[in-house]
């Protein structure tokens, strides 16, 4: 059957196909929003009364046993300090918790017009700390934090140091905290005594209920190795050493610990859902870095370049990530996200028009002998090996591969899968116009507007495109495509679709000078018959 499709029909059936299974998934089965569960909170506060929301099973890091289960209590404490920024409200409670991360610009508001909180209502909380002697632990937990501010306010490029005390019997903790404007934070955490103790990095974020990507834990460790954990997916404890950094994340806000001493314990267990709690095992003086927002390329680089590594695009992140950087670099020009999008497309034709070409002349010259494998296969139908024999030794004579776009499939898909991580995770695209009614490149088109033209131009593309169809249901199922593909994309962001369009624009521009071409050539080779025929007349 592949022999006789054209290159760009294999690519839909194999992108058709890839879509049902790394795509459809997602667009029909979203990832349940999380419910995150905290590390077995017993917190009471003062003055306030707390509300205890026990989790089931009961085995926590705090528990010295062999569980693997890290599980939590989920209370509600006082706002202990107020830290505001042009760009977020940051709050931390009286456990001494980053419990609230509020982003200010509007287009980081969740579809219902919410503004954006960071840190979920349940589950782990930055900066927690729990302590593996039980008792301890218990005590602490009932003692509220003290601090040497209550309101901070930073300046555009401001940064503000606070201290949270708290006083247990025979021992006294303290977490100096540095804030800073862009959203990152610099904490050295000092205990009066040796005790064993654990901080949380907290859970990640959860803006969108419907997310087309994976969220959860990420550790970046050692050699440049990153390891993933999916919500929903995770298995026992993972220990890690020679951590460069660790994520909670989802489509494009992250809450990361960073810039740890190499020796320092990370910790990766399941909840009681099999989500990620990431935790560090902590020392009596213990230095550290956070940050907590978008994870825009810029903002990270400038804090620290370690923090790119946050960004992860998924299999293909090694080709994901130049072309990311080719994008931005674009967008320096353009100072446009749709417009960068449409250049990214062109140069990406460019590098890959050598194989397309090739697919397509190698498409057309089986197109032209097409006939006469009909009549061999007709005339050695009782014979399939000799069948095979002659085939092949026509297709030798007129220099046509049967599988010559197969190389070029195989190296666009690739490709695309690379593009779609970049334009979905890209948080860069949230709120960025393009023209007339595309105001949000990060969400759907809410005019179906570039779906529908995706999906036209995909069927014309076809229409355009040799095809050696003998199955009439094959013929029918190829044609079905564009409608698929175009319900497909509804739900897409319109920066993506909006890629796939231009794309299919540069194929049909592509497949039309190929058809001229062969056209022009078998004219030229009419015409030199006739004149042939003429000639021996005379």
């Amino acid at each position: 059957m592949l022999e006789k499709l054209s290159s760009n029909q294999r690519l839909l059936l194999a992108v058709a196909l890839s879509f049902a299974f790394f795509i459809g998934y997602t667009t029909l089965f979203p990832p349940k929003a999380s419910k995150s569960v905290d590390v077995n909170n017993t917190v009471k506060t003062t003055p306030s009364v707390a509300t205890e929301v026990a989790q089931k099973s009961s085995v926590s890091p705090v528990e010295t046993n062999q569980s693997d289960i890290s599980t939590v209590k989920t209370v509600s404490s006082d706002t202990l300090t107020t830290i505001n920024s042009k760009e977020f409200t940051l709050k931390i409670d009286t456990l001494g918790r980053i419990a609230s991360f509020v982003l200010k610009n509007a287009k980081h508001d969740s579809k219902d017009g919410k503004l954006a909180d960071l840190i979920p209502l349940e589950g782990a909380k930055p900066l927690q700390i729990r302590f593996a002697d039980s008792s301890l632990d218990e005590i602490a937990q009932k003692t509220p934090y003290e601090s040497n501010h209550d309101d901070v306010v930073l300046g555009e490029n401001g940064k503000a140091e606070v201290v949270f005390t708290q006083s247990l019997p025979n021992l006294t903790i303290s977490k100096k905290v540095t804030f800073f404007a862009d959203g990152h934070y610099e904490a050295v955490v000092n205990l009066s005594d040796e005790k064993k103790y654990f901080l949380y990095l907290g859970q990640h974020p959860n803006i969108n209920d419907k997310m087309m990507t994976v969220i959860g834990g990420m550790v970046y460790a050692g050699d440049n190795l990153t390891t993933i954990f999916k919500d929903g997916d995770v298995e026992g404890r993972t220990p890690f050493i020679d951590v460069h950094l660790v994520s909670a994340f989802d489509q494009y806000y992250a809450t990361i610990l960073y810039g740890f001493d190499k020796s320092i314990q990370v910790v990766v267990e399941r909840d009681v859902n099999s989500n990620p709690v990431s935790y560090l095992e902590g020392t009596k003086d213990f230095s550290f870095k956070g940050y907590i927002g978008p994870k825009e390329y810029k903002t990270l680089q400038t804090i620290d370049p370690v923090l790119v590594n946050a960004i992860e695009f998924g299999w293909f992140t090694f080709i994901a990530a130049p072309i990311f950087k080719v994008l931005m670099w674009l967008h320096s020009i353009f100072g446009n996200w749709g417009w960068s999008i449409i250049a990214l497309t062109a140069l990406i034709r460019m590098v890959l028009y050598p194989l397309t070409q090739k697919g397509m002349v190698s498409m057309q010259k089986i197109k032209e002998i097409a006939p006469r494998i009909k009549e061999v296969q007709e005339k050695y139908k009782g014979d399939p090996q000799r069948m095979n024999a002659a085939v092949m030794e026509m297709y030798k004579k007129h220099g046509a591969n049967p599988l010559g776009g197969c190389l070029p499939l195989l190296l666009q898909i690739p490709v695309f899968f690379a593009i779609y991580r970049v334009l979905l995770n890209a948080v860069e695209l949230q709120g960025a116009p393009w023209i007339l009614w595309v105001t949000d490149l990060s969400r759907m088109d809410p005019y179906y507007i570039l779906p529908i033209l995706m999906g036209a131009t995909m069927y014309y593309q076809q229409k355009i495109t040799p095809s050696n169809f003998t199955d009439p249901l094959q013929e029918k199922i190829f044609k079905f495509l564009p409608i698929i593909f175009t319900f497909f994309f509804f739900t897409f962001p319109a920066g993506l679709v909006l890629y796939w369009f231009i794309n299919n624009i540069f194929s049909i521009a592509q497949q039309y000078l190929v058809n001229k071409q062969f056209e022009a050539a078998r004219m030229a080779r009419h015409e030199a018959h006739l004149a042939e025929k003429h000639h021996e007349k005379d």
